[in-house]
């Protein structure tokens, strides 16, 4: 049995330039007829999540909130691309909070299982991050505090 979930590639793989224009220019014509329809605002909400740039997904997890906000029949739907926004942006908190209602409302949801894992992951390595950034304040704070000392008693 693989240890490796099969749908952590939404974090990694983006659409291509055209791909996502495509869904933009919907977007855009929707928007200039004053009205967008939630599949229309969704596919490109999904597109700008998955884009590596972070402007794009702010603006992707920006229109997931308004779709889960004013269409309770699509919240499911958009808890995981919600989850995959924050994901991506480094916010691992809201990523985790709207994982973990996906995986309450689907628990055998591999999409979410999957995500789950390498939302511990980026956790765990920030905590180690942190913690070497702060042994090595320490360890610089040693040394300053050990020539004072030095200074001091050779007076």
């Amino acid at each position: 049995m693989p240890t490796e979930l099969p749908y952590a590639a939404d974090a990694e793989v983006s659409l291509s330039y055209d791909e996502l224009e495509v869904l933009r220019l919907q977007y855009q014509k929707e928007l200039s007829q004053a009205h967008i329809t939630v599949q229309t605002k969704f596919n490109y909400a999904w597109g700008l999540v998955k884009s590596p740039m972070r402007e794009h997904q702010v603006e992707g997890v920006r229109l997931l909130q308004e779709i889960y906000r004013s269409e309770p029949t699509r919240r499911r739907e958009c808890l995981y691309y919600l989850a995959l926004g924050h994901y991506k942006m480094g916010n691992y908190e809201e990523a985790k909070k709207f994982n973990s209602l996906l995986m309450d409302k689907e628990p055998s949801n591999m999409q979410a299982q999957s995500l789950a894992t390498l939302i511990d992951k980026k956790v765990t390595q920030e905590g180690y991050i942190g913690m070497a950034l702060t042994g090595g304040v320490v360890a610089v704070g040693a040394i300053l505090v050990a020539g004072i000392i030095r200074r001091a008693t050779r007076k």
